[in-house]
This record gives C-alpha cells, structure tokens and sequence, in this order.
C-alpha cells in the first residue's frame, strides 16, 4: 500500500498562490518520511491577513524561496503516476490545477482520493469530519495548518481508516472505502467522488 499525501497553504484566496507545500509518503502501510517546501508566491510580497491569520506564513519567510515552476521540478517526479490523497482534495487538487495553469507547466498524470469523502463513508455520522476534529478523535497530534504537519496527520488518518476497513492495497480503495479515484492527466482531470450504492430494486406488486 504505496501513497502519497499532500497539502497546499496558499498567500491569499486565490487558488494559483501556493506559499508552501507538504507530502508525506506511505511505503507498504508504513510512513516513510514528510517534506515541506516554502514558495515565493505570485502575489510577493502580497499575503492576506486572513492567509496569514490561518497558517503564520508571512511574505519575510518566503524571501529566499523559490517559485513554484522550480519547486515543480523536483515535485513533479515525486508525484507523477502515484496515489495522491488530501483532506478536501477538491482545495488541494484546485491549488495544483490553477497553480500549472499560471506557470503553463502540463498536470501530470496522476490519481486522487479525498479522506473527507472516505471518511464520511468510512465514520458514519459524525458531527464534523475536519482535519481536526477527526484527528482529536483518533488521538493524532499534529500542529494544524503548516503543510508538512497536515500532510502528516492526513497520512494517519489515511492509514486508521486502511485498517478499519481492512483496505489491503489501492485496488480496494473504491470497494472497500466507498469513493471513486480523481485523476490529473495531460489536458484535464476528472473529480474524485463518493461511490453510489446501486438503488435496491422495489419489488413488483403482484
């Protein structure tokens, strides 16, 4: 069971503003390791306050960091024809998206799943299914909204639910965890989504 997570903190609301990136890799069912990169944004040295508010990430940290199309150079390698999985991948996935869009750099050719949409299928019924929330539930410690951090406890919380489920390899992920892989591909992408359970037939009234 080989996959790798990843978060996105961006300088502002826009989606193409990526100030830092963090993966964690998962080998056999195992953590192997987690990076983080700081990028100078296109915005510099524009941050907004409420960015800032969330992840502490100020324009003076990111000086020296280099942009995202060089970061990319050693990123894309990384991630290229591997399982990637983000908490509210649609937010991770959008970043990435817009972010090669700007720097017309191709996607690479990849798949996705969102824990927030497994773990709703996986945890039924709970109040909230933030990054946080489950953590405090499942007891993993984590310094929320710095992306090395997030990755790491997204990296966890993947594997509890791997284990509740009984998950063995990728190929079970959509039987075993009830979601459908996104995929980035050169020219496009498609969502990833919730698996539908086929509508049980009404008996025919004799």
């Amino acid at each position: 069971m080989d996959f790798i997570t990843l978060d996105f903190e961006t300088a502002t609301p826009e989606r193409d503003s990526p100030c830092e990136i963090g993966l964690t890799f998962v080998q056999k069912g195992q953590i192997v390791g987690t990076e983080a990169w700081l990028i100078k944004p296109k915005s510099y040295p524009y941050f907004n306050g409420m960015n800032i508010s969330i992840h502490g990430i100020k324009p003076q940290d990111v000086k020296n960091s280099p942009a995202f199309d060089q970061v990319w150079q050693e990123l894309r390698p990384m991630l290229q024809n591997q399982l990637v999985i983000a908490h509210n991948a649609s937010f991770d996935m959008s970043v990435l998206r817009a972010t090669l869009n700007t720097y017309r750099l191709p996607f690479p050719e990849l798949q996705y799943a969102c824990s927030v949409q497994f773990s709703k299928q996986v945890w039924q019924g709970l109040p909230q299914y933030d990054l946080k929330s489950l953590c405090n539930r499942h007891g993993i410690q984590f310094k929320h909204h710095r992306a090395a951090a997030d990755s790491y406890a997204c990296a966890e919380l993947t594997l509890r639910a791997l284990e509740h489920t009984n998950c063995r390899q990728v190929e079970d992920f959509p039987e075993k965890l009830k979601i459908n892989f996104g995929k980035l591909y050169e020219g496009g992408y498609s969502a990833s989504s919730v698996k539908k359970e086929p509508k049980k037939k009404k008996p025919f009234p004799y």
